[in-house]
């Protein structure tokens, strides 16, 4: 599988650190979320499409209640970008393939 599942305990370095050589895109999502679920296909789709120029990760925000409180994560789906070590962007509630693929595209070039 190309997105890989992390918790609040390895963010830092999975999300933050990893973003300093290549942008990571995060999913909050929840198990009981309808939207969160029917993004996971697309996000596949993504990941494997974008393999080596973004990296794609979820965490489970149930499971782990510490980043989403840290990123002020209100509304799930919650798509945030990390450039460089920092917030680049937010995308939040369901988006269609084509959508996400032109955000990733307009922060790739």
């Amino acid at each position: 599988m190309a997105i890989e599942q992390i918790k609040d305990a390895d963010f830092q370095q999975s999300v933050v650190e990893s973003s300093k050589s290549q942008p990571v895109i995060v999913d909050f999502w929840a198990e009981w979320c309808g939207p969160c679920k029917a993004l996971g296909p697309i996000l596949e789709n993504i990941a494997l499409e974008f393999e080596g120029k973004i990296a794609v990760k979820k965490i489970n925000i149930d499971e782990n209640p510490e980043a989403p409180a840290n990123f002020g994560i209100r509304s799930i789906p919650t798509i945030i970008m990390f450039k460089e070590g920092s917030v680049a962007d937010t995308k939040i509630g369901l988006s269609s393939e084509t959508d996400l693929k032109n955000w990733l595209n307009t922060h790739l070039s």
